[in-house]
């Protein structure tokens, strides 16, 4: 019996009391989450971090939205109020919605009830998943757009291009996907993994999806929605209160939530480890979620890397390399997982696979060859001419003034 067949057995009061644990396993790992982060970040800097309350200091985090929960909630006078309140409610709201097809454990008893902590697999369980995502992004335009201030206004717009350049790369990133499990089902993609786990066979569509999903959430490097150096605060400048705890909420979920799809897209799942499948039966079957658990917390560390030494990238930098190099890239991978997967299929010899990857590697090595001789040529050039590299970002033409004094007039 397949995990579909298991969730349509379930009865209401099932249903009910998962997507419950759900939402409250959301709520504590953020919470835990932000003291992680803080702690991690302050070991990379040589500092403390939060030690005071609690011990360890694991309630700071707790603290803090009590704190803000408890301050003075303002709205500014020139924004649209009713759009104002709804802006952080989408962000918070949707970012759980992700949670309801991604499996956290095998098959397990669940109050004598045998399912999986899932709430529903749909047939096109990943598209719900982008689409959920993409609706989450509206509560961060919404909110630039009606806090009736400039510096919102800009990081909301940033937001939208954003959203636009890093998704595109993000649903091609599935591709692959799609193409070796024959599903955009969840359920039957980590099924697909028993032998292999995706991040094995399709290592450039996760590399490409983990660049992605950096950019989605609006984390550093590619925070720019909400540049302090630049926006003051961006998109939330103007929020206070519950309504500001509640975008700090949907930005560590939305966390969780990519790093769940990551693990279920390319780790797979709630599954363990080659060599290790023994463990899955150990607790009834909920050993499996130690395993998922383990995975989501390794993506959680890699955000937090990225925050600590990377410093963020310029927006036109940010652009160029969404546009210019992830979906390109993806483009032409699709092409070689079609062409192999299509090969596999028809029986091709082991021979002719081999020698199609190797033309495929060797033509990778000759363009990234080409390339980086043009780029040196380029800059020898340049510096035996005398000659500045042109920069690689518009720039505005000096200002004539009239009557200014030129070296002529000097001489």
């Amino acid at each position: 019996m397949n995990n579909s067949s298991l969730l349509l057995d379930d009865p209401g009061w099932v249903i009910a009391l998962k997507g419950l644990l759900i939402f409250v396993l959301c709520v504590v790992l953020t919470l835990l989450s932000v003291w992680g982060e803080r702690r991690i970040v302050a070991r990379m800097q040589m500092r403390l971090g939060p030690n005071r309350v609690g011990p360890f200091g694991l309630i700071q985090a707790l603290a803090d939205g009590v704190k803000l929960a408890l301050k003075e909630d303002i709205i500014p006078k020139a924004a649209d109020r009713v759009v104002f309140v709804l802006a952080p409610i989408i962000s918070a709201t949707t970012c759980f919605m992700a949670f309801a097809v991604i499996p956290l454990t095998g098959k397990v008893n669940f109050f004598g009830e045998e399912t999986v902590m899932q709430l529903t697999d749909l047939p096109v369980g990943v598209l719900y998943v982008l689409a959920t995502a993409s609706i989450g992004v509206y509560g961060i335009v919404l909110a630039g757009w009606s806090s009736g201030s400039t510096y919102p206004l800009l990081g909301g717009l940033r937001s939208s291009a954003q959203v636009i350049s890093y998704e595109i790369a993000m649903g091609l990133s599935f591709v692959g996907v799609f193409i070796y499990a024959g599903s955009m089902s969840t359920g039957d993609i980590i099924a697909s993994q028993s032998t292999w786990w995706n991040v094995v066979v399709l290592f450039p569509s996760f590399a490409i999806y983990v660049i992605s999903m950096v950019g989605e959430t609006n984390r550093a490097p590619f925070d720019l929605a909400e540049a302090e150096g630049e926006l003051v605060g961006g998109f939330h400048t103007e929020y206070s209160s519950l309504k500001f705890a509640l975008f700090f909420l949907a930005e560590y979920v939305n966390i969780i939530a990519v790093s769940a799809l990551a693990t279920t897209l390319f780790l797979g799942g709630p599954s363990a480890p080659p060599g290790l499948g023994f463990t899955s039966a150990w607790l009834g079957g909920w050993f499996s979620f130690v395993w998922f658990f383990v995975k989501v917390l390794g993506f959680f560390f890699f955000f937090v890397w990225l925050r600590g030494t990377l410093p963020r990238l310029r927006y036109d930098q940010f652009m160029k390399f969404g546009w210019k190099v992830l979906i390109p890239v993806n483009v032409a991978w699709i092409l070689v997982v079609a062409t192999l997967r299509l090969m596999t299929q028809q029986g091709a010899s082991q021979f002719m696979i081999a020698a199609f990857t190797g033309g495929v590697v060797i033509a990778v090595l000759v363009a990234l060859s080409i390339f980086d001789s043009t780029k040196r040529k380029a800059e020898e050039r340049a510096r035996y001419v005398g000659e500045m590299p042109e920069p690689s970002f518009p720039v505005p033409a000096l200002p004539v003034i009239k009557g200014a004094i030129t070296k002529g007039d000097q001489k």
